[in-house]
């Protein structure tokens, strides 16, 4: 019997239209949880389906879903904006063959669409060895605010600490491991635990001096 209307429910059809869109972004947007991620997939799939109508009726396939990664490329956007769009299609494509809209083996074919690659690639704005000396510089006086700004900026910049993990920082994360000085147990970006070496530059804080 579950053999029979698992065939029964295997789709031929290789092209959606906008009501089956519509339908299948509302079957991904269900199986959400966060309501973060329901706006960001629902933004990502609205754009994807505002690309895709127009477009001559191709098959919903990887052809599609590649020109649509090379649009996003030509737009120059960042590898981890075109990797979540991308992520946005490929589940819209298993809804809508979960649910009887688009052939499986498309559905197969759209999730195996590498995305953009991240490697080696720098985001936002980063400085260079001699903006940092001149950050580092702008705290000179002996006055405690200072101290307490250039022990910031030792951190920020030294151990390449982001502001949530700087503001969460204790005198109890600062250990010795075999000889070397490390900040420990720092709970990072997602929640992952971790260990940053402190350089030497980063440990003569002036606190106290």
């Amino acid at each position: 019997m579950t053999q029979k209307r698992k065939l029964k429910h295997r789709s031929t059809r290789t092209i959606l239209r906008l009501p089956d869109l519509d339908h299948s972004k509302s079957a991904v947007l269900q199986s959400l949880s966060s309501a973060a991620s329901k706006r960001t997939y629902g933004a990502a799939i609205e754009e994807f389906i505002t690309w895709y109508c127009p477009e001559p009726r191709l098959a919903f396939g990887r052809t599609v879903v590649l020109r649509y990664r090379y649009e996003l490329e030509g737009r120059h956007l960042a590898p981890a904006t075109i990797n979540l769009r991308l992520a946005a299609v490929r589940r819209l494509a298993y809804e809508a063959s979960d649910n009887g809209l688009l052939n499986p083996d498309l559905a197969a074919n759209i999730s195996r669409v590498k995305g953009a690659k991240r490697l080696g690639m720098r985001l936002g704005n980063w400085l260079t060895a001699d903006q940092g000396k001149k950050l580092l510089a702008v705290p000179a006086s002996n006055s405690t605010r200072d101290k307490r700004d250039y022990a910031i900026l030792s951190l920020l910049l030294g151990c390449r600490l982001r502001r949530a993990e700087l503001t969460g920082l204790t005198l109890g994360h600062l250990q010795q491991r075999d000889e070397h000085w490390a900040i420990v147990n720092l709970y990072g970006k997602g929640g992952h635990i971790r260990t940053v070496p402190v350089s030497t530059g980063s440990r003569s804080l002036r606190i106290g001096g």
